[in-house]
């Protein structure tokens, strides 16, 4: 008699714990799942069992997830929400859920997800959200996801990976990106660089191909060198300082420009109005000048020396053709030579 009231005691001890199981759904408490899948179901059980560890969704009708949706079952460590119509997640969807390892949202009609929608889930180690219609991804998530060792996008509608995003997950291991049009300019150096980095230390990636521009279609982003790859364009800046850093000849004048003008300075105005141009113009007509100059003097001087030369030689073949006349002294000394020479 004692057992029977021991044993009954201790039943209506763990029927509570144990809690009902929810319409259309399996419940094995021997394994600690719950599954509902394939059941037709428009949104999440209220009376899930609070000793869930794994719950099936998938293959439902499931269109948006509200606040606290899991609250019943805080101990969930893998959840399969793939193949419903989910469009919408608010922004607690997944409070509560800090032993949460899977979450896998494939096949579902999410356009983007913030990172506030993962801040509740500091343990996940495996997310997967291949197969829907994203097009943008938080660029962070505002702290690191310490566990992740797996991050799916396959077959999304995504150009542009932040790396930032990436590198909130120092453990992750397995990246996959495939079928999605990315495209490979610029803004994708970033995720090349990382990943060249995350293959090198062993991480395991299906690479991101390609679709646009067109001479990268088809091609894997890690085999496209990253020197051919166009700089991005840096943002315009102040017109005023650049025109201080242009060559001008008159650099002061340049400074005091905008300190004339009170209003505000067009760009196209000033890019129009260059002045080293015509300054080199300028500079090459006076070079031209100079020479011209400098030439015409030499060639007057050589023609004035030819001239001198030549009255020169003249006057020199005019003097060789005459006799020179005796001086007087020489006269002088020529009478009196035979009265020397006479016999004394």
């Amino acid at each position: 008699m004692k057992g029977a009231l021991l044993l009954f005691s201790s039943v209506s001890i763990l029927l509570p714990c144990l809690g009902s199981c929810p319409k259309k759904c399996l419940c094995h408490p021997s394994s600690n799942s719950v599954d509902c899948s394939g059941q037709g179901l428009s949104k999440v059980p209220p009376d899930l069992p609070p000793w869930t560890l794994t719950l099936l969704l998938q293959d439902n009708q499931i269109h948006w997830l509200p606040a606290l949706a899991f609250s019943s079952v805080s101990l969930l460590t893998t959840l399969n929400l793939s193949n419903n119509s989910l469009s919408n997640l608010a922004s607690e969807a997944f409070y509560g859920l800090r032993h949460l390892q899977v979450l896998n949202l494939t096949q579902n009609s999410l356009l983007s997800f913030e990172s506030s929608f993962f801040h509740s889930l500091p343990g996940l180690q495996e997310l997967d959200v291949s197969s829907n219609s994203l097009s943008l991804l938080p660029t962070s998530l505002g702290k690191p996801w310490e566990n992740l060792t797996l991050f799916a996008v396959q077959r999304n509608h995504l150009l542009q990976l932040d790396r930032a995003l990436l590198e909130a997950m120092p453990k992750v291991r397995l990246v996959l990106l495939r079928d999605n049009p990315w495209k490979c300019d610029c803004h994708l150096l970033g995720l090349k660089l990382w990943l060249e980095r995350f293959t090198f230390k062993g991480g395991v990636t299906d690479g991101a191909i390609c679709r646009l521009p067109e001479p990268w279609k088809g091609r894997d982003l890690l085999s496209i060198p990253h020197e051919l790859y166009q700089p991005c364009p840096l943002p315009s800046p102040d017109p005023v300082p650049s025109l201080v850093q242009q060559p001008d000849p008159a650099p002061q004048e340049a400074q005091k420009f905008p300190e004339n003008n009170s209003g505000p300075q067009d760009p196209l105005e000033c890019e129009t109005k260059p002045k080293p141009k015509p300054t080199n113009l300028r500079h090459a007509v006076a070079t031209v000048v100079i020479t011209g100059v400098v030439c015409g003097i030499v060639c007057l001087m050589m023609l004035a020396a030819a001239i001198y030369g030549c009255t020169y030689a003249a006057i020199t073949a005019q003097y060789q053709g005459r006799p020179l006349a005796p001086s007087s002294e020489s006269e002088k000394m020529g009478s009196k030579e035979p009265m020397d020479s006479s016999p004394a």
